[in-house]
């Protein structure tokens, strides 16, 4: 592959529902390229994109693929994102480093969840937008009314740049409005506009200019003036309209027949920004917060936005250049980890397939292999002139398995292995429980965790069981109360003598736990307060009540006795653990629950059944507002509830609801359901026994 200097690279996302064609798109993209000699198909798992053997077997895209198209002297860097909200994380990767966000739309199923979730991504990151309404050849599909559901469902200018000639099986060729040309069948060979076309042609030519006209200042007076422009200062507007966000163009195409593809890709390098069109790139810098522009003579910064890891490739590190130039053989400087990396080859990725570069000037995207701190989020500059880059958002996982090793072998390889994963997918998390001595892999959705699972296996030959988690629940006390143990054996040699008296109290919430000795006259010697302090918290991590962890409690010796012969360190130490005991028990204990923070957001006609279904959970609804027109409910609620809460929300709203979550506090279990909580505690320990 050529060099590409900054001003003829494109760099695209495409977005969108699950299943409205975007791997098709790109695959039809690269064939009219010429980059492939024949199209791949999902069915028989051969696209350039979807090339994980998990994607294969689901038929759905988990990863972000990255397709490189030379066309016409551009390089257009087309980054095809999954549409299942599993794998949100891969969309938000894609919109930090690409210039237009492409939403594809299926012209028969219209706006769909994805759309509006992803969407709603790009809108937070202020992308210029456009939509490719594809699947024009369908059953059912129809440019009008998904046109009239877009313009209705969100609050932009959408313009058609490409018409429609015929729809479903009659889809046989566009209208490039820009040019007032037809172009009909997969070749897009010129022919007539139809007759019964022209008035629809001369409508929306008109509403293009004004447009274009509004994106530029001089255009729009002599817009004003002449009421004409030529298709080059449409361009021109029109583009400068896309990069102020005041217009997004919508093209009409069929990815299955190729029919409108070749001029969509045509539109993209004309109308799409170039990297330097959005202004100064903003870092960093021991001096403070710099601004630069995007070319190759500003200072060097690269942005990591995906890396993957494979036990046979090995690593590999996907990354724009925001500033600069970068050339194999550069040592660079990674500023989170203060350290050297060394980019022994440069490439463009196309799919699996390597494009080896000498360069990569601004604005383009690459990869590089081996790199060994590198992780997604990192910026690399030069170690002369340090910058750092604003990261990817990532959100916090949602889903949780309690994870665990099937064999000997495995255990030996699941903790490193865990860590490889989660450094490839920054929404993918895991860590030891130590309140139910769990391993807990969290992540977006039951999807995303069984993909990881199944990676696991196939990658890296480790096999893992997993079921729900124990919830991390915790035992304190309410109230003050007092006991009094006598420890004593007589062995017939030296015997154990201690006897402790003890107070516990309940303390304020997360302080944990305090040890006070109030022994006065010396009725027990200080040599053996530590002692009891042991026996104590031998008692704190295995619980009283349920086996869970004891906080927020004082434990306080006042009073006790000693032998002078017999008295001894494990004497006082069974003392105190057995007197301990008995004085939580009498202080009436109760179990502590987590409580989490839980911010859901849904379209307004689910409100009710998501506020019905919160009532059924223990949940208390702290507050609700509106987004749009989406309703935003803040409810505290019980972990013990929402374990599986992504997959309840997204049964209830269809799939369009999502949620964040945030720890809170620690709360007091009801007395009916902590019951539960001992019995069932009291019989998995007989079961281990």
């Amino acid at each position: 592959m050529k060099e590409y200097m900054t001003q003829q690279v494109r760099n695209i996302a495409l977005i969108g529902h699950g299943s409205s064609g975007k791997t098709l798109f790109t695959e039809t993209l690269l064939f009219l390229s010429k980059a492939t000699n024949r199209r791949g198909t999902i069915e028989d798992g051969s696209t350039v994109t979807d090339f994980d053997e998990e994607e294969i077997r689901r038929k759905i895209s988990i990863n972000m693929g990255l397709a490189p198209i030379e066309w016409n002297g551009f390089k257009v860097n087309v980054l095809d994102t999954p549409g299942y909200t599993d794998f949100i994380g891969e969309v938000i990767g894609a919109l930090h480093v690409t210039d237009l966000a492409v939403t594809v739309v299926d012209a028969a199923a219209g706006v769909e969840v994805g759309t509006e979730l992803t969407w709603a991504l790009a809108e937070e990151r202020a992308m210029p937008a456009a939509v490719v309404i594809n699947k024009m050849d369908r059953e059912n599909a129809s440019f009008e009314k998904t046109l009239a559901a877009l313009r209705e469902t969100f609050e932009a200018r959408f313009v058609p740049v490409l018409l429609p000639i015929g729809s479903q099986a009659d889809f046989q060729g566009v209208v490039d409005l820009l040019e007032r040309q037809a172009y009909l069948g997969p070749k897009g060979e010129k022919g007539p506009i139809p007759a019964d076309l022209q008035a629809q042609v001369d409508d929306y030519y008109t509403e293009l200019m004004e447009s274009a006209a509004e994106g530029d200042d001089a255009l729009l007076e002599k817009y004003f003036e002449e009421e004409t422009l030529s298709p080059e200062e449409i361009i021109h507007g029109l583009r400068a309209a896309i990069v102020k966000r005041s217009v997004v163009p919508v093209l009409a195409v069929s990815s299955n027949t190729m029919v409108g593809v070749a001029h969509a890709l045509e539109l993209f390098t004309s109308l799409a920004p170039a990297p330097n069109d959005r202004g100064p790139v903003t870092a960093q810098s021991p001096a403070g917060e710099e601004s630069f522009a995007v070319s190759d003579t500003s200072p060097l910064a690269l942005m990591v936005f995906k890396t993957t890891a494979d036990p046979f490739v090995g690593k590999l590190t996907f990354f724009r250049v925001m500033t600069g130039v970068v050339e194999s053989g550069a040592t660079l400087y990674n500023m989170r980890a203060l350290d050297e990396e060394r980019f022994t080859q440069v490439f463009s990725m196309r799919g699996k397939e390597q494009l080896n570069l000498e360069r990569l000037h601004a604005g383009d995207i690459g990869a590089v292999a081996k790199l060994s701190e590198t992780l997604t989020g990192d910026t690399l500059c030069a170690k002369e002139r340090k910058l750092t880059l604003e990261s990817p958002a990532f959100p916090n996982p949602l889903y949780s398995v309690a994870v665990s090793p099937k064999t000997k072998g495995d255990t030996a390889k699941m903790g490193s292995t865990l860590t490889r994963m989660c450094e490839e997918d920054p929404t993918l998390h895991w860590h030891p429980e130590p309140t139910t001595h769990e391993i807990i892999l969290s992540g977006m959705g039951d999807a995303h965790i069984d993909t990881v699972i199944r990676r696991m296996q196939g990658r890296f030959s480790v096999n893992l069981d997993f079921r729900t988690p124990k919830v991390p629940f915790k035992e304190t006390v309410t109230t003050s109360a007092t006991a009094q143990y006598r420890h004593k054996k007589q062995t017939g040699g030296a015997g154990q003598f201690a006897e402790v008296h003890m107070r516990v109290e309940p303390t304020e919430r997360d302080s944990g736990f305090d040890y006070t000795w109030e022994v006065v006259g010396g009725r027990i010697s200080s040599s053996f307060m530590p002692s009891i302090e042991k026996g104590v918290k031998s008692v704190l991590d295995q619980g009283v009540i349920a086996g869970y962890p004891i906080v927020d409690v004082r434990a306080a010796v006042y009073d006790g006795k000693e032998h002078p012969v017999d008295s001894k360190d494990i004497a006082f130490q069974v003392a105190g653990r057995e007197g301990f005991k008995q004085a939580f028990q009498q202080a009436k204990p109760v179990i502590l629950e987590p409580m989490y923070i839980f911010t859901i957001t849904v379209p307004e006609e689910f409100t009710g059944d998501v506020m019905s279904d919160l009532n059924t959970r223990r949940a208390r609804v702290q507050g609700m507002g509106q987004k749009g027109r989406r309703t935003v409910v803040t409810a505290l609620a019980p972990l013990a509830e929402m374990q599986q809460y992504a997959i309840n929300l997204r049964a209830i709203t269809q799939g369009r609801g999502t949620f964040a979550m945030e720890y809170s506090h620690y709360d007091v279990v009801p007395a009916h359901m902590a019951q539960e909580i001992i019995e069932q505690s009291k019989r998995e320990r007989e079961a281990e026994q």
